[in-house]
């Protein structure tokens, strides 16, 4: 089974490379990875010492930041590296000021595996959430190296608990220790014979927590809230945005909206904009606008959405209704606002908990949406009780990042 794995691993390379040829995304990753090893060596020397953290996409880097940031404080003489999987998450982060180097991962073959070690030579690795590479688990064991999984789910689909998946379930003896979001998850790792599990929460909410800490102002949304009432559509995507348009075109006067698409395509910006009837403003026309006159504020730019919840009495957080699911609830969370969600949120452990607690409302149609905005917006009551529901649910699962450097050293 291993020989299949890295036979598909060898294969997989060289279609990506004529993939590549069509896919501006895959170009990226595929180019991305020629010169991984002459940075290490130019950024790396034999004698540094350093620590590596791998996420496969954005979301896990966020999720890992807590950790990274508290571990340079911990060891500020060694050197951070950090690897990312997906362009997605490399090309947002390649910039970040906490690594001293940030790149793609070269594809698991033991070659590259070997070389990666070496060049990196870290003194402990973490995994965040996900992604078990076999030949670099293999020679990070081999080289005895600590490793720790950070935030790590286990769910009964993964290859780990199939009859056929042995050769993962070894991968796994690499770990040092693996820090579970849930016991669920301590449960499920436990039953094929690994007992160095902690259940140390999600390291998310320590993410998020550290957001209230932090300046969240931003002059042109307060201009355009004006002290009004205003709903944050954070990460919508286009079935989202057909039942925010509706509900948009007959809400009152007095209630603002800013949407942030997932997406922000200049196509798909004007077809949002299309359907809405009331004022709009988009974030890239601003200048020079009276933005307190405008209804709806359509930002289509990226790295704004986190201070734009903080100006949100409501918050409405797309993917809902796709596959695989709802975007980070835990940002409006934070800063004690209800949210609304699509229907598919199942495989969302922290969307699960809070609409239990009923902190997190799903809808399914315009007329559920209509009818649960109408209520937070005219039930003084019920728009404090769940907004106290998401404050408080933060409030109490943070401290994920404290428990594994206690663990760590």
């Amino acid at each position: 089974m291993l020989f299949l794995y890295n036979l598909t691993i060898y294969v997989a390379g060289f279609f990506l490379k004529i993939i590549a040829l069509f896919s501006p995304k895959i170009k990226l990753f595929v180019e991305g990875r020629k010169n991984v090893f002459q940075t290490l060596a130019e950024k790396i020397k034999p004698n540094d010492k350093t620590i590596w953290f791998h996420s496969a996409s954005l979301g896990e880097y966020e999720q890992g930041l807590p950790v990274i940031e508290k571990i340079k404080e911990k060891y500020p003489e060694h050197k951070i590296i950090v690897s990312f999987f997906s362009p997605s998450g490399y090309e947002v982060r390649k910039n970040n000021t906490v690594a001293d180097a940030t790149i793609y991962l070269p594809l698991d073959t033991k070659r590259n595996a070997k070389k990666f070690i070496k060049l990196v030579h870290p003194e402990f690795a973490f995994f965040i959430k996900y992604e078990f590479w076999l030949n670099y688990l293999k020679e990070l064991e081999n080289n005895q190296i600590p490793t720790y999984l950070v935030s790590g789910i286990f769910r009964d689909k993964q290859m780990f608990f199939k009859w056929y998946g042995g050769f993962y379930k070894k991968a796994l003896n690499a770990f040092t220790y693996f820090f579970v979001q849930n016991q669920s998850s301590k449960q499920k790792i436990e039953s094929i014979g690994f007992k160095n599990v902690i259940v140390s929460g999600d390291t998310r909410f320590d993410r998020v927590n550290a957001i209230l800490e932090r300046d969240n102002s931003l002059d042109f949304i307060e201009n355009f809230k004006n002290n009004q009432t205003t709903i944050v559509i954070g990460s919508s995507w286009p079935k989202d945005e057909v039942l925010i348009s509706e509900y948009i075109n007959q809400a009152p006067d007095n209630v603002k909206f800013i949407i942030a698409p997932h997406n922000i395509k200049a196509d798909q910006i004007s077809n949002l904009k299309s359907q809405i009837s009331k004022s709009v403003v988009l974030y890239s026309e601003k200048e020079n606008k009276d933005l307190s006159n405008c209804n709806v504020f359509i930002i289509d730019t990226i790295g704004l959405l986190t201070k734009i919840y903080s100006y949100g009495t409501i918050a409405y957080v797309g993917g809902g209704f796709g596959n695989p699911g709802i975007h980070n609830i835990l940002e409006p969370a934070a800063f004690g606002i209800p949210i609304v969600i699509g229907p598919n949120y199942s495989n969302f452990a922290e969307a699960v908990s809070l609409t239990e607690l009923g902190g997190c409302i799903p809808i399914s149609n315009t007329n559920e949406l209509k009818e649960i905005f109408d209520r937070l917006l005219t039930d003084e009551n019920f728009l404090k009780e769940k907004s106290e529901i998401c404050k408080s649910f933060i409030q109490n699962n943070k401290g994920a990042t404290e428990t594994i450097l206690r663990v760590v050293s």
